[in-house]
């Protein structure tokens, strides 16, 4: 049995026609210089002279330019706590926990932070009042001075103390330049820490704990003029 070779033909472009319909089944061939050229020629003067109706053929070019234009002003005029929560993950501030002259360790900032800025989120797991009490019972049994549980609502209490990040080194101060505040992602509940001034590098984060008052006091040592005394 033989094989004939599929018999060349050639296109007005320069390209050769393939007789079987696939270029692969008909073998290695070589193209004449004056073909290739021709076909390069022809391709320019197409990429030249774009169609008028480039927009309506390739619709996903430009909804994704649509979607981009609509994301850069959203981005430029929205203010939301939600927008701010994405930048803080993608771009996390610059900050470093060191020892403090208020109490034990503090966190300080590593880079200036403007006002009404997201510093950090407070993470930890996240457990109900009644977890709570038998974990802050468990904590002074094993004799771990410090609690960092911070509460969000009437029934949630994120508990730092065995995992958190850096947030639970932030000390209380009377004269704070950050603040607390609880805001919504996703349905869950989350604290974050704001700054409410501009916080200079080296400049420890600071916020009121706002304890609630109770006959047993804790000193506060927080050394601003306006010192309470107390951080309950």
């Amino acid at each position: 049995t033989s094989f004939s070779t599929p018999k060349k033909k050639k296109r007005d472009d320069g390209m050769r026609e393939h007789v079987t319909g696939c270029a692969r089944s008909e073998g290695y061939y070589k193209i004449d210089k004056k073909d290739k050229l021709k076909y390069l020629n022809n391709s320019r003067a197409f990429a030249e002279e774009p169609p008028a109706d480039t927009q309506v053929r390739n619709p996903e070019c430009q909804v994704r330019s649509e979607q981009r234009r609509l994301l850069s002003s959203f981005t430029g005029s929205c203010d939301s706590d939600l927008l701010k929560f994405n930048q803080l993950k993608f771009r996390k501030k610059k900050l470093k926990f060191c020892k403090s002259h208020i109490h034990d360790w503090g966190l300080f900032a590593m880079e200036p932070i403007a006002a009404d800025e997201m510093v950090i989120e407070y993470v930890g797991q996240n457990i109900r009042q009644v977890i709570a009490d038998m974990r802050e019972k468990r904590y002074e049994d094993e004799g771990i001075g410090s609690s960092y549980m911070f509460r969000v609502d009437h029934d949630t209490i994120i508990d730092a103390t065995k995992c958190g990040n850096f947030a639970r080194f932030i000390n209380h101060s009377c004269n704070p330049n950050c603040y607390a505040k609880v805001i919504t992602v996703e349905s869950q509940k989350k604290i974050v820490i704001y700054s409410k001034q501009h916080i200079n590098v080296n400049e420890e984060i600071t916020y009121d704990y706002k304890f609630p008052i109770e006959d047993v006091k804790i000193p506060c040592l927080c050394g601003s003029e306006n010192c309470r005394g107390t951080l309950n």
